[in-house]
């Protein structure tokens, strides 16, 4: 994988990067090609994308057990 930095800018009702030519061209993709990219941001809110869920114990009870199964052979 490769990492790179680019900021997003707009084109008429769309947004796009603009990735390097050096890393078009160490990577061999071509024009036309699909690429994934990885999105890194803190202003992703988990609850919208995951949902809400009920747990059938308390978040500390499951933290101690997890710590016991981990930890206490």
């Amino acid at each position: 994988m490769i990492e790179i930095k680019s900021k997003l800018r707009k084109w008429g009702n769309s947004y796009g990067i603009v990735v390097p030519g050096r890393v078009v061209e160490n990577t061999g993709v071509k024009e036309g090609e699909e690429v994934t990219i990885l999105f890194k941001t803190n202003k992703v809110d988990l609850r919208k994308l995951f949902g809400k869920h009920k747990f059938s114990k308390p978040t500390d009870q499951l933290m101690k057990e997890m710590d016991e199964e981990l930890y206490n052979d």
